[in-house]
Parts: C-alpha cells; sequence; structure tokens
C-alpha cells in the first residue's frame, strides 16, 4: 500500500470549522481546554485525578452487557482495568447505525483503539481503555436505517417508533434476505453474513445488536463497548437531570457561547433548547417542555407537576433521554475519560459545551479530531494514472478537473486569453481617441468592448466543448472515477460502509487502516492499494 498525507485545507470537502481546529486556529483557542498533543494529557490525567468516579458500578454494568458476548481476553482485562484508579479512557461514539454504517464509524474507533495504545507507552505509569459508547437512545431513525452496498442502498422498515436502540431486530429479516443475495456466496461473503446474522438475529432490540457487533470487529484489539441506556448510570446522573429540568442551566450557557463562536465566524452547531431532555417510553421518545408549570412531553398524555416529575426522576432515571447538548456532559460523569475522538461535526458541537461543562463542575476532555481516509483500489489508481491524476488533484471538483485533462491533452491552444487582452488594449486606444472629441461617448465604447468579450467568451467554450468531444471517453472515465471515490459528490468516509472492504481485503483491512491511522498526526490519509487484483 502507498499512503499519502494530504493537509485538511487542501480538502475542499471540509468545512471551514473543521480545518481551523485541526490548524489550531486562535479564535477556536477559547473553546477548548486542552491542546491537543501527547504530552498535554500530563496535565489532563492530573485534572481527571481529581474527580472521584464510581468505578464499582462502570464494571458491574459493563460486565453486565458483555455477560452474552463472546469475551476476549484483552476486553475482559480492560474491563477489570476500569476498576483501578490509575485507569483512564479514550472515548468515541456514535448512533447505532444499520451494520456500523458509513466507513467513519469504522474510522473513528480504530482512531481511538491507536490513541489509546500510544498513550500506553508514553505514560506507563498509567492505564489506558479505548471506549466505545453505542448510543442506543436517540430516534432519527432516518439517518441510521440504511446503508449503501455495491450501488444498492439497504433499507430497514422497522415499523416502531421511539428510540432506535429499543427497536427489536426481528424486522431486520427482509434486510438480511436482500443481503445475502448481494454478498453472494464466496467464502468470506459467508463469513461476513454468519457475522451479522449472529450479532443481530440472536439479539432482541437493536442497542444490543449493535454492541455486539462492534465487540466482535474490535474484540482482539481490548475495545470495550458501553451502551449508557442504562438504570444504574442514570441514577449518577439524577442530580444533573433535575437541574437541568427545573432550572433550565444550560440554555443560556451554550446560547452565549455560541454567540462568542458567531463573533468569531463560526456558525453554531446544536443550539440548545430550554429543556435538553426526551422522555423515553416504549415506542416513545420525545421532548419535555415546560408550560403554565407543568411539565408536557410532547405528542403524548405525559405530563407531571413540578413534585411529580422530581419523583419520575429519582425513581426513574432511564426514562430520562439527554439530547445532544447534555450527553456529552452524562459521558464525562460516568467514565474516567480524558480524550472524546470525533469528527469534525462533533467536535464542533463539543466546542460549545466548555462554559457548559465549568458549571456542572466536570472536567471538559481533551477533543482530538479522528482520522479521516480515503481507500483508492488499484483499478481506481491506475486509472487516475492514466487520466494524469494525484491523490491531492482527484479532491477538485470534477468539472475543474475536466477543463484541466482537456487543455493538458489538447493539440490546440485553447485560451483566448492573449487575445481578450489585444481586444482591450484595442478598445482603450479607442476609448482614449472618443474622449478627445466627445467624452460621453466613452460609455458607448466600453459597451462595445463588453459585447465583443462576451463573443470571444462563448467561443473560448466552444472551442473547450468541441475539445471535450474529443475525449469524450477518458472525461466519461474521470467522471466514473470521481463517483467512485466521491459518492454523490461527498467524502468516501461518509457514504461507503466497510463490507465491501472487507468482502475483498478480508482482515487486513482492518490491519492496514489500524496501521495508518493515528488522530495526534495531522494530515487526511490517502490509501492508495498497489497489491490487490483488479476488479
Amino acid at each position: 500500500m502507498k499512503i499519502q498525507k494530504i493537509p485538511f485545507e487542501k480538502i475542499p470537502q471540509l468545512s471551514k470549522r473543521d480545518i481551523a481546529y485541526v490548524n489550531e486556529n486562535a479564535a477556536l483557542r477559547p473553546f477548548y481546554k486542552y491542546p491537543v498533543s501527547l504530552e498535554s494529557f500530563r496535565q489532563v490525567i492530573a485534572d481527571k485525578k481529581k474527580e472521584r468516579k464510581n468505578r464499582a458500578l462502570l464494571t458491574e454494568v459493563l460486565k453486565e452487557q458483555h455477560a452474552q458476548l463472546d469475551l476476549d481476553n484483552a476486553v475482559g482485562e480492560n474491563i477489570e482495568k476500569l476498576g483501578e484508579e490509575n485507569t483512564f479512557t479514550v472515548v468515541t461514539a456514535h448512533q447505532p447505525s444499520l451494520f456500523t454504517g458509513p466507513l467513519y464509524y469504522i474510522l473513528k474507533i480504530v482512531s481511538t483503539l491507536n490513541l489509546a495504545t500510544e498513550l500506553h507507552g508514553y505514560f506507563p505509569d498509567f492505564q489506558f481503555v479505548p471506549v466505545f459508547v453505542t448510543g442506543g437512545e436517540d430516534h432519527d431513525f432516518e439517518e441510521v436505517n440504511h446503508l449503501h452496498l455495491f450501488n444498492k442502498t439497504l433499507t430497514w422498515e422497522s415499523g416502531e417508533s421511539g428510540s432506535v436502540g429499543q427497536m427489536k431486530t426481528v424486522s431486520l429479516q427482509p434486510v438480511f434476505a436482500e443481503l445475502k443475495q448481494i454478498l453472494g456466496d464466496s467464502e468470506q461473503a459467508q463469513k461476513l453474513f454468519s457475522l451479522l446474522e449472529k450479532t443481530h438475529l440472536e439479539n432482541t432490540f437493536y442497542s444490543e445488536a449493535a454492541l455486539a457487533l462492534a465487540h466482535e470487529l474490535f474484540k482482539q484489539e481490548g475495545l470495550v463497548c458501553l451502551n449508557m441506556s442504562h438504570k444504574k448510570l442514570k441514577k449518577l446522573f439524577v442530580p444533573i437531570i433535575k437541574e437541568e429540568i427545573l432550572e433550565q442551566s444550560s440554555a443560556p450557557i451554550v446560547a452565549k457561547t455560541i454567540g462568542e463562536l458567531e463573533a468569531v465566524g463560526f456558525p453554531g452547531q446544536a443550539p440548545p433548547r430550554e429543556i435538553n431532555f426526551f422522555y423515553l417510553r416504549e415506542q416513545l421518545r420525545e421532548r419535555i417542555v415546560l408550560e403554565n408549570g407543568t411539565f408536557k412531553v410532547l405528542h403524548s398524555d405525559y405530563q407531571f407537576s413540578k413534585e411529580e416529575i422530581i419523583r419520575e426522576i429519582e425513581n426513574n432515571p432511564e426514562r430520562f433521554s439527554p439530547n445532544v447538548v447534555m450527553r456529552p456532559l452524562y459521558q464525562e460523569l460516568v467514565l474516567p475519560n480524558l480524550a472524546y475522538i470525533g469528527g469534525g461535526g462533533e467536535i464542533a458541537y463539543w466546542l460549545e459545551r466548555k462554559a457548559q461543562f465549568e458549571h456542572f463542575g466536570i472536567n471538559f476532555p481533551m477533543l482530538i479530531r479522528r482520522n479521516s481516509a480515503l481507500w483508492i483500489d488499484k483499478a481506481a489508481a491506475k486509472r487516475m494514472d492514466k487520466l494524469g491524476l494525484s491523490p491531492e488533484a482527484v479532491f477538485g471538483d470534477v468539472e475543474d478537473l475536466i477543463r484541466l485533462y482537456v487543455k493538458r491533452n489538447s493539440g490546440q491552444e485553447l485560451s483566448l486569453n492573449g487575445e481578450k487582452a489585444t481586444l482591450k488594449s484595442l478598445f482603450a486606444t479607442i476609448a482614449n481617441k472618443t474622449s478627445a472629441v466627445d467624452s460621453t461617448l466613452v460609455k458607448t465604447v466600453w459597451a462595445e468592448h463588453a459585447k465583443q468579450l462576451k463573443g470571444l467568451e462563448q467561443l473560448e467554450m466552444r472551442l473547450l466543448r468541441a475539445e471535450k468531444q474529443k475525449h469524450e471517453t477518458a472525461l466519461n472515465q474521470l467522471r466514473a472515477l470521481k463517483e467512485k471515490l466521491f459518492p454523490k459528490s461527498g467524502l468516501q468516509e461518509r457514504y461507503d460502509n466497510f463490507l465491501p472492504f472487507y468482502l475483498r481485503y478480508g482482515s487486513v483491512f482492518f490491519e492496514i487502516i489500524k496501521e495508518n491511522l493515528h488522530p495526534l498526526e495531522k494530515g487526511f490519509v490517502v490509501i492508495v492499494d498497489t497489491l490487490a487484483e483488479d476488479t
């Protein structure tokens, strides 16, 4: 494999804020606590040691959630380590997407695994456990119920409402029937299908299935998976749930931070609501609102007086589901965590939380941008070489690449820039002569110039169009290449699923990804396959 790292500022698909954070733009410095470096972890550890965590409860819940899984020694040992005061976590998280969803699901986990390994080497007196929070309480079903596979879209129609994690896996049967046909009958396909079938159809709820799949994929690496939708963990959160619902503390704090971010040129990512909790019951996850002194659950008959909602929080904390504003607090309250590893969008909303964390007395973790990657198989690499495209150039706009290719490969000069300059010089002379006779006619002269210039530009476009026709085959190949590597004009990691890569490369795919993703190293990772057979 050939590996190249491209600076983020040369990736047009990334946001301004994403690039600014990675490049340590001074305007963002007030919105996070720790610079991203190995040495900075020394201070993070010192700060986190001051917080007392209920490690016994955490390990109890983890053992419970892993009880029915094929527990690898590395995972079991890491769970036990979390009971020790010199052990800390590094965390990433994601919604329980269908069969992991887009590739970045895998990339963020691998980034987290590698960070834990690097910390082990740098701080030998401490232990570091990689944790993947699988989520499960979100109800954005349309965001996670599909995946793209070999130019097809698999879609799960559950027929249920409420949180995705509580949806029953039995409704996945039609998806598995379609998946079996798409994957085919090769040995690797059968192995993959069996893995997915085992992890999903042997578990009743999708939160359990998602946790089981992540565990099976990364258990040998010691990844600890955690579903935080658990009554015992929610009990730890009760004081903050009460304050947020009764006093609505977060909204003004986060809104102020968003205003400060906007003042330095970065728009808000996840604006707060007055109350940032949902009420969670079977087939229901709806917002809690305060109306005339009564706490109501939207689109339901549930409502509570102040005294009633206090009792409900104390007796049934698992029914109170944090939204994106409160979820980071909950995670950091429960875990002895040092760093959160996430994508550009996640970092964006974490940057809105520092003052909120300070208000609730919870240490704000280091924010680390996960690795991004583009995988170019051998067929695509050969096509790029034939078209004269470098890995850096292929990120560019397809029409710009087409124009560049045509100009580079044309036997004729297609630009009329020289003629345009001559035309402008000619009309400048005419304008000078005209001005000496009647200055009111100068505007007419330049109007005529504009007319003639437009004619030259139209002719230039016709020349380019005529030349494009001579290269039609190559240009169609270029368009196909761009669509393959940048589906729907977006990044591969945000669209493609890992299954086609695993089907072709097997475990080597994960080995190469793990070897080359290091979140403390800057740059968009491009992996060019120089070994595999052509497709």
